[in-house]
């Protein structure tokens, strides 16, 4: 694997976790740009379909990839990124076994690529993905990666798209443990802070709308979910440095 070229690589534990946490930002990070689904691997035979996948109107798990591979690939060509999908199956259908393809993956980036991370906000596969960059940079001597704030989740903050954001995640017991464990190892500094305009947001709203099979559950979990002035509306960005 290797892929030179790159200067920004985001780490999108599942398929929509990109659009739905960057898709405003995007635009403005050095091209070339991958966005990398890390638990994108296709579900072995014998799995039946999980609930997630049933509930957003799929009868089997292979039936489900080929969908999210095909809005994958709509939203990436929205965003004009490129899409790369790691093997590791999702959680359901997953082994729990190492993240090895983020190892392999990094390992053929050149040091000073960017790469964006989530911070892994109540989501237990999110900060799996967090903490293996984390590692992987660390002992490749490369700089840490950036941290995306991840969405919908981070964006239920009462302070969410105000100057308070950043500080309110620090003490949410709802929304900031993930990111709360992070800071007794690094330290953070708000790299963006964007809060959509409306051109932005119609473009993130687009992209978004290609994943489309996620959407009702999300929605039943999230409320308002593509309101304008819902949880979608600012995107956060940190850049780290480890405390000494």
């Amino acid at each position: 694997m290797n892929h030179p070229t790159w200067r920004t690589v985001i780490l999108s534990p599942h398929f929509d976790d990109a659009a739905l946490s960057l898709a405003g930002l995007i635009p403005e990070l050095p091209d070339p740009i991958a966005v990398v689904t890390v638990f994108g691997g296709a579900p072995a035979a014998h799995h039946p379909v999980s609930w997630w996948d049933s509930i957003c109107g799929f009868s089997t798990p292979q039936e489900a990839h080929r969908a999210r591979l095909a809005e994958d690939a709509r939203a990436c060509r929205l965003l004009g990124v490129h899409p790369l999908v790691l093997d590791h199956p999702d959680g359901p259908y997953g082994d729990g076994g190492e993240l090895l393809g983020i190892d392999r993956l990094l390992a053929s980036m050149p040091a000073d690529a960017l790469v964006l991370v989530p911070v892994g906000s109540n989501q237990p596969d999110h900060q799996r993905v967090r903490d293996r960059a984390l590692a992987v940079r660390a002992a490749l001597g490369a700089p840490p990666p950036l941290l995306y704030a991840d969405l919908p989740y981070t964006g239920h903050l009462p302070e969410w798209a105000t100057d308070e954001a950043d500080r309110a995640l620090a003490r949410s017991p709802r929304c900031g443990l993930a990111y709360q464990d992070l800071l007794r190892t690094h330290r953070t500094t708000v790299r963006h802070d964007l809060r959509l305009d409306d051109e932005q947001w119609a473009a993130k709203r687009e992209a978004v709308l290609c994943h489309a099979s996620q959407l009702a559950p999300l929605a039943a979990d999230h409320g308002s979910l593509l309101a304008r002035g819902g949880p979608l509306r600012a995107e956060l960005v940190w850049s780290l440095e480890v405390r000494r």
